[in-house]
């Protein structure tokens, strides 16, 4: 893949050969990240985990100190007085059954997380081809499924973030956008490391984070010391 003159400029600032602790590499992802939008930062955990294991699963969710620095739009699946909750909370979009075909048949996606109560899950399991894919399931251990939609949506707008196995069992997720302080930065990256090595599971045996890298959305990839980040 050819790469722009930025490109080139940004990777000379980075030794490949090195693994940089936290706040090095927070400090060079700022410096290569030279796009003319507010990059998002992002980290990319490559685990020892077999996720086609139910036991080895990773997922959960982490309120980021300083947020993302995205707004995020939230659709809420909900009846009766829970509705108006939602609405209340500030959820962007609320509905039920009426939604299904508008997100089945038309396509209709402009929604960034779903929340809903534990009695429309058999309505939402109906769009599951079309949101599981797409990461946008609710899940209870993510804080998706649950009575308390005002908590969810609050938590979602405050900076909450999902963090799952791929198919490849690597973990990618936000940490903020390049326009963030070190400080901000530092304390989102601390904040979701500390929640993945909690979420590590009992029945993985061997290294648990194997590699680990920083990169801005069009910046070159900065290889972390696993070592530090593990203790």
């Amino acid at each position: 893949m050819k790469r722009g003159k930025k490109y080139a400029d940004a990777a000379k600032l980075i030794d490949r050969t090195a693994l940089y602790d936290a706040e090095e590499a927070i400090a060079l992802v700022k410096k290569t990240a030279v796009a003319k939008f507010d990059e998002t930062i992002e980290v990319h955990l490559r685990t020892g985990c077999d996720g086609r294991h139910a036991d080895q699963q990773v997922r959960g969710a982490v309120v980021l100190p300083h947020g993302t620095g995205k707004t995020v739009r939230i659709l809420v699946f909900a009846k009766g007085a829970k509705i108006d909750e939602a609405t209340a909370a500030g959820a962007d979009y609320v509905g039920g059954e009426e939604l299904i075909p508008k997100i089945q048949n038309e396509g209709w996606l402009d929604f960034d997380v779903v929340v809903a109560t534990p009695d429309m899950m058999g309505v939402v399991g109906r769009l599951g081809r079309v949101l599981g894919p797409k990461g946008l399931m609710p899940n209870p251990k993510a804080g998706t499924v649950t009575m308390d939609v005002t908590k969810a949506i609050n938590d979602i707008k405050a900076g909450k973030i999902e963090y799952r196995l791929d198919k490849t069992n690597i973990i990618h997720v936000p940490v903020g956008k390049a326009s963030f302080t070190e400080e901000q930065l530092a304390d989102n990256f601390q904040s979701l490391m500390d929640a993945i090595i909690k979420a590590r599971p009992s029945a993985l045996k061997g290294q648990y984070i194997r590699s680990a890298t920083i990169t801005s959305t069009m910046g070159p990839g900065i290889r972390l010391n696993v070592a530090k980040l593990a203790n």
